[in-house]
């Protein structure tokens, strides 16, 4: 992970070692065969995005993440989140084929963020899910502003 003031990107990789997974319920005798014995793939994690200062104001932040994994498609979201007085967060986001989000968010205290997330899926899913819904509650509980060197808006 790198990030300044105004960028960041990373790269993740979980279970970067992989370990072999079974049931020992459904063993028969000592051997172990395929159906058994299933071993992870990696998944590779993506992110990037940049906050633009579009005035004394606003601020806006594009932002992408990229998830790869062997066998399956590769999913990609786009977002775009708007920051207003410090205080409000508007913002959307699409995921590849797949669905549209939108947040909307306050900066209550200097550690409370209360916020609402809706997710609209457009796959064949969506013909039985309304979408989901999303509260959003963060506590900055060891926030110490003396400390912060560079803030940013991610």
């Amino acid at each position: 992970y790198y990030h300044t003031n105004k960028f960041y990107i990373g790269l993740s990789v979980p279970n970067f070692l992989t370990t072999k997974h079974f049931d020992e319920n459904s063993l028969s005798g000592s051997n172990l065969d395929s159906e058994t014995i299933a071993a992870e793939r990696l998944h590779y994690f993506l992110i990037a995005g940049y906050v633009f200062d579009l005035g004394e104001n606003l601020k806006f932040k594009p932002a992408t993440l990229v998830k790869a994994v062997s066998g399956s498609p590769l999913q990609w979201d786009v977002s775009a989140n708007f920051l207003i007085h410090e205080k409000f967060t508007l913002g959307a986001a699409y995921r590849w084929s797949a669905a549209l989000s939108g947040i909307v968010g306050f900066q209550a205290t200097e550690g409370l963020f209360l916020g609402f997330g809706y997710d609209y899926q457009t796959t064949d899913i969506e013909d039985y899910s309304d979408g989901s819904y999303e509260l959003i509650l963060r506590f900055d509980l060891f926030n110490r502003p003396e400390r912060v060197v560079a803030p940013r808006f991610f």
